[in-house]
Formats: structure tokens, sequence, C-alpha cells
């Protein structure tokens, strides 16, 4: 059995091409290229790093990326009366509201800024209308990691049909969409958790194990069934040597590679395919739109 590392950077450059070579087709026949508009409200390091990245990827492709970015003193009404005007704009297709929230915000309700968002312009997949048609077999606007973690599967070429899948972790950002995907890809699917009875006999189990509980390494070697593929969804920062933190995912990369037939490192593998799902939503959404 040959090992496959799974690039998710390398992918993630095709995936970019493909929605560049499509934006200039948009472009020509609509006259405007897609346009991402992403709030950013206070000043959480992590967030302006992704924001900015966000931003920068959309012009990249073409498309018209803008960054809204509010004080942390920003109201709830305040956000919602901008939410409200870029649903209304037509020329703005995408609405991204980077998580997580100033508390006085998130404790008030950070669903219903995220509900406010038309289900059409809503790029991250979290509108309940979305979640509704996704578990229904109709899907609208898909979660971007998720969409990245099936692409990352498919090119390792391992059959989904009749495979056994095995999700640790049972978020509405990851977990349950991406078992929706597997469902619809006729795997036969598992969603464990931290608390799952025998976890590790259970990830045992899995043709394919895709692990996004958000715990550093949590998914030992001996977790992994020989020959499976692993998507490693968590990033973690963790003390390094020399005082320095790294960043590991939520499975033992060192040992699991020595079992499993495909998996994807940390990082480099599942994060640059997030954002670049984030632009093909973006570009699905516009095309939709403008019929």
């Amino acid at each position: 059995m040959s090992f496959v590392l799974l690039d998710g950077s390398k992918l993630a450059e095709t995936v970019r091409a493909e929605v560049r070579a499509e934006v200039s087709a948009f472009v020509a026949k609509h006259g405007r290229p897609p346009g991402l508009h992403v709030v950013l409200v206070g000043e959480d390091p992590a967030s302006q790093v992704y924001t900015r990245s966000k931003e920068k990827a959309s012009n990249e492709v073409g498309m018209r990326g803008q960054l809204h970015t509010l004080p942390a003193t920003t109201s709830k009404t305040e956000l919602l009366d901008l939410v409200s005007r870029l649903n209304a704009d037509d020329t703005v297709d995408g609405i991204l509201v980077q998580l997580p929230l100033p508390p006085h915000i998130a404790s008030d309700g950070a669903l219903s800024i995220l509900d406010a968002i038309r289900p059409d312009k809503d790029v991250d997949g979290f509108h309940p209308e979305n979640v509704g048609l996704l578990a229904t077999g109709r899907p609208g606007l898909v979660p971007c990691t998720p969409l990245g973690c099936m692409r990352l599967i498919a090119s390792s070429g391992v059959s989904l049909k009749g495979a056994h899948a095995v999700v640790v972790g049972r978020s509405n950002i990851v977990g349950k969409p991406v078992a929706q995907l597997l469902l619809a890809e006729d795997a036969t699917v598992t969603i464990a958790h931290s608390k799952t009875r025998d976890l590790p006999a259970v990830c045992r189990t899995a043709d394919i194990l895709v692990a996004a509980v958000g715990r550093p390494e949590m998914v030992r070697g001996d977790w992994v069934k020989e020959g499976a593929v692993v998507i490693d969804v968590g990033i973690n920062r963790v003390p390094g040597e020399g005082g320095k933190s790294r960043l590991v995912g939520d499975v033992c990369f060192d040992e699991a590679r020595e079992r499993a037939r495909a998996i994807t490192p940390v990082p480099k593998g599942v994060g640059p395919m997030t954002i670049a799902y984030l632009l093909s939503n973006t570009l699905r959404a516009a095309s939709r739109r403008l019929g």
C-alpha cells in the first residue's frame, strides 16, 4: 500500500484556478465580478489575519472582495444594519460575518446575526435554510470546510460507495454537514464525539476518518484502521521548542501516517481548502442569483 500525503495547499491552488477561469466567464457574461463582503467586528488578531486573507484571495481570482472592519464597541443593532444594507445591495453576492463576535454581541445571540444574512448570499452555509436544504438532500450553499474535506477525500482515490466513514465531532460548522455530504455519496456514516463510548474502537472501524473535535492530537495512531483515509480538520496551537508555539491537528500525524493510506497534514491540509471553497461558494451564489 502506497502512502499519499493529501496536500491541501496544492489542491487549493487547483480549485482557485478553476474559480478564476469561471469568474472570467462570469464577468464576460454579466459585466461585473462576483462580490464577496467580509465583516469583522473588533480586533481579534487571528480574525484579522483570516479576514484579510479572504479579501486578498477573492481579489486574486478576479472577484471584488471588500472587508468591512467595525470597532469592538459596535452594537448588535449597528451590525444588523450593515448586514441589511449588504443584503439589499445587488452587487454583493456573498456575505460573511467573521466569528467569534465580541462578547456583548455573542451573548445576545450571535446566531441571530448569521440568521439575518440572506440565504442566497450566505457563503458560509450557516443559515437555517441552507442547513435544512443540505439535510434534505437538496444542497444550497454548503459550509466551506466540509466541501474542502470532500474534495480532499476524492483526491485520495478512495471509493465512498458503501465505505464506513467516522466523523469525530458534531459541530454545525464541520461535523454535521460533512456527515451529510458523505451520506449523499453513499457512505455509511457514524458521527462520534468526545463522549462516545470506546471512541478508539469506533475510529478503528473507519475507512474514512474525519477528525474535527478540537483537541490537540487526540486521535492516536492505533485508533486508525490500516489503509484508512484520514482528514484532520483540527488546528491547535501548542507549545513548541524554544518557547515558540506550533500548530498540530486533532490527529497525531506521525503515528497515524504509519497506518493510513492517505492523510492531511496540519498546517497545509484542510485550511487552504476552506478559503478556496469560500471563493467557489461566492461564485456559485453569484451565478445562481443572476441565473
